[in-house]
């Protein structure tokens, strides 16, 4: 099925028509048309153009008003104040127009592809081999992966990579005890849970970090394990890959918990341009990118200053010949521009990371290995986790949140609100621990989701789990409650009725469903989707509205209850299929 036309875009041309019929000069003028509480349209574009034309603003307008073909979209339209202009539309408009949605293939509801779809690299959701997760690593991981699924929606190719830390001097401490220690990692059971991998190797930290900081021999021998394993020496390299192993049981579990989808070939770590990283520094040299500085392989700006006005360089190589997170995020650039032939490469990336990407970025476009035209690069930079204080989320203890800790409470708070919802006692313990999972996860996710990424939020699990405010369970109550309605109809099915006189809770509703298709692109484009979380939350808002105003199933006759149903049932499939871009479930029953 061909894309649906908005009702917004059908308007948009008949002024546009208006327009240059009124004023020839004025043909590809924007009506700046908008939702309004005065009429279901507001166009304002006309004052512009009058001044631009020196006539009276009242006079244009009524010209437009004349020239404006209504009947079947337009029911009425009349000047307003000193020009802008007042559109109703017809219900039967309204109403096809939503048929149209609701039958769309696939359950796009109206949602168009992409005419000229790219390749997208994301890069997000980078945890550190032999660390735990932390709530650090929350936003990369959520706001990647809803961007990930909306550009796919859209049609985009998008490749995800997960650019773990795997590398650098910390390993040959790490690698040297285990040689000394070898059954440190070794698990008595054939399957090992993520929980206890991550525990086996903060355990081994530990005790290496101790043995490191007491005994200079050990430290001098955990040194040399450092350039055996930048040597490629085969026996280091095999103890590396276990620690790289145990974490990703680890990983895994985590997101899994996170209930998102993470490939083992997605992870492509620093290790994964260890063979570039020569090539980068002399192709960087050769060409005059970079210079040699001190004894290391450095690029210099000439708006970046130190607090004395010296220039901070970005370090490619340092002075002892090792290889900086420079190297490896160029060489990356490389093989992404080159091999994956991204047109875009996005980096989910902490804002106090800003100046590196900065830098990096500007050091690929001097090589030629991105441009603002055919090749570009952005950093998605992200806010931090704040707690209810205002500070950065931490234990009371001072120590940083564990990622799993924090989400063990979440499902456990909504858990407790489920099981209170549950008052008639309809579902299985199964079942509430099922939809506690899917209401707290939710939670956690819409909380950073519904935050613009730039911005700092608060972490408060009681606002998040509250079926009030701007919050997932809010959402998800919603829809859960719209297929209580759809159950309760029994044989009764959703049908719309053009025919049928509009309510003004109904008319509201279903002009909000129109902009979806226009949410979600514009979420796409700006990778934006807090833009798709308010309007879901808008959604859910003029439903609760439309509930309280419209008897559905025992509305005044078999037509009306057809049509609130219908009207019941597009919200449905509109919450759902919003959640689903953003990663959050939708349980039919809460």
């Amino acid at each position: 099925m061909a894309s649906v036309t908005s009702l917004t875009a059908s308007v948009q041309q008949r002024l546009a028509s208006a327009l240059s019929a009124a004023l020839p000069e004025a043909a590809d003028a924007d009506p700046l048309l908008r939702r309004s509480d005065r009429a279901d349209y507001q166009a304002n574009g006309i004052l512009a153009l009058a001044k631009k034309a020196k006539a009276n603003p009242r006079e244009l307008a009524t010209q437009v008003v004349a020239q404006v073909e209504s009947g079947e979209v337009i029911k009425e339209i009349e000047v307003s104040g000193p020009g802008f202009l007042n559109i109703t539309l017809t219900d039967k408009a309204i109403t096809e127009n939503l048929a149209a949605r609701y039958a769309d293939v696939d359950g796009r509801l109206g949602v168009p592809f992409v005419e000229h779809p790219g390749t997208t690299v994301i890069d997000y959701a980078q945890p550190n081999v032999a660390k735990e997760m932390h709530v650090g690593h929350l936003r990369s991981a959520v706001i990647g992966d809803a961007v990930v699924k909306i550009l796919e929606f859209t049609g985009e190719n998008v490749v995800r990579r997960h650019h773990i830390g795997d590398w650098g001097t910390q390993f040959g401490m790490l690698i040297q005890y285990l040689d000394e220690h070898p059954h440190e990692l070794d698990h008595k059971e054939t399957q090992v849970s993520g929980e206890e991998a991550m525990s086996n190797l903060d355990r081994l930290y530990k005790a290496a970090r101790k043995l490191f900081d007491s005994d200079e021999e050990f430290k001098t021998r955990a040194r040399r394990r450092v350039v055996d394993l930048q040597a490629g020496d085969p026996h280091t390299l095999a103890t590396w890959q276990k620690f790289v192993d145990e974490s990703k049981i680890y990983f895994f579990s985590v997101f899994e918990k996170l209930d998102m989808e993470i490939r083992d070939a997605d992870i492509v770590g620093e290790s994964g341009y260890n063979d570039m990283l020569d090539e980068t520094c002399r192709l960087l040299e050769e060409s005059g990118v970079a210079v040699r500085s001190e004894g290391a392989l450095c690029v210099f700006f000439d708006d970046i200053k130190g607090p004395e006005g010296n220039p901070v360089p970005l370090i490619v190589r340092k002075t002892d010949g090792g290889y900086g997170y420079a190297a490896t995020d160029l060489s990356a650039i490389r093989d992404r521009v080159f091999n994956l032939k991204a047109n875009s490469l996005i980096y989910v990336v902490d804002a106090r990371q800003s100046l590196h990407f900065k830098m990096v970025f500007e050091t690929a476009r001097r090589a030629g290995w991105l441009n603002d035209e055919d090749v570009k690069a952005y950093q998605l930079a992200f806010g931090t986790v704040l707690g209810k204080d205002g500070k950065p989320f931490k234990t009371r203890e001072g120590e940083t949140v564990r990622l799993v800790d924090l989400l063990d409470e979440a499902v456990d708070r909504a858990t407790t609100v489920v099981r209170e919802k549950d008052a008639l006692g309809q579902l299985s313990e199964e079942d509430i621990a099922e939809r506690g999972a899917q209401v707290g996860i939710g939670a956690v996710k819409y909380a950073d989701l519904s935050t613009s990424a730039s911005r700092d939020y608060k972490f408060d699990l009681d606002q998040m789990v509250s079926l009030n405010g701007d919050t997932s369970v809010y959402l998800q109550y919603a829809y859960a409650r719209i297929q209580s309605i759809l159950r309760k109809a029994g044989e009764v099915r959703p049908q719309p009725h053009a025919e049928l006189e509009l309510a003004e809770a109904e008319r509201a509703l279903a002009l909000h469903m129109d902009a979806f298709a226009e949410t979600v692109s514009d979420s796409a484009t700006e990778y934006a989707p807090h833009k798709l979380a308010a309007y879901l939350y808008q959604l859910a808002s003029l439903y609760t509205t439309f509930y309280d105003k419209c008897p559905v199933l025992k509305a005044e006759s078999t037509e009306q209850v057809e049509n609130r149903l219908f009207l019941c049932d597009v919200t449905a499939r509109t919450l759902h299929q919003g959640m689903v871009l953003l990663g959050i479930r939708t349980p039919e029953r809460l």
